[in-house]
C-alpha cells in the first residue's frame, strides 16, 4: 500500500479511538451515578451495599482509565507520534475482549498499525 492510503487508515483509527474514548468517559460518569443511585434502593444488608460500593468505584475507574488511554492515543496517532502507535496497539489488543464492537475496533486498529507501511510512516516522524 502507498503512504497516502495508510495515512487515511491511521487517521480513521485515531478518530475511532478519540470518539470511543469520549463515549467511554461519558459512560464511566453514567455508570458511577447509576451505581450510586442504585445503592439507595438496597436495604440495610451489609454485603450487597459493600459490593455496590466496590463496583461504584472500580468499574467507572476502569472504564475511565481505558477510555482516557484510547483518547490520548488517538490524539497522538493523528500527530503521528511513535509512542501513540504502541499505546493504541495495547489498547486495541485489550479492546478485543469487548465483544463485538471492541473486537471490530481492535482488529481493524491492529491491522492498520502493524502494517509495514504504517511502521515506516511512523519512523519518518
Amino acid at each position: 500500500m502507498e503512504d497516502s492510503k495508510m495515512k487515511k487508515h491511521v487517521t480513521v483509527v485515531g478518530a475511532i479511538h478519540i470518539g470511543v474514548g469520549i463515549l467511554g468517559l461519558i459512560a464511566a460518569v453514567a455508570v458511577f451515578f447509576a451505581l450510586n443511585f442504585a445503592k439507595g434502593f438496597v436495604e440495610n444488608e451489609e454485603v450487597p451495599t459493600m459490593v455496590l460500593n466496590i463496583l461504584a468505584i472500580c468499574l467507572p475507574l476502569l472504564i475511565g482509565f481505558m477510555s482516557t488511554l484510547g483518547l490520548v492515543g488517538g490524539i497522538g496517532l493523528l500527530s503521528y507520534m511513535s509512542w501513540a502507535r504502541y499505546l493504541i496497539i495495547v489498547v486495541a489488543a485489550l479492546g478485543c475482549l469487548n465483544i463485538p464492537i471492541g473486537t471490530l475496533k481492535g482488529v481493524y486498529s491492529l491491522w492498520v498499525l502493524l502494517q509495514d507501511d504504517t511502521i515506516k510512516l511512523f519512523e519518518k516522524k
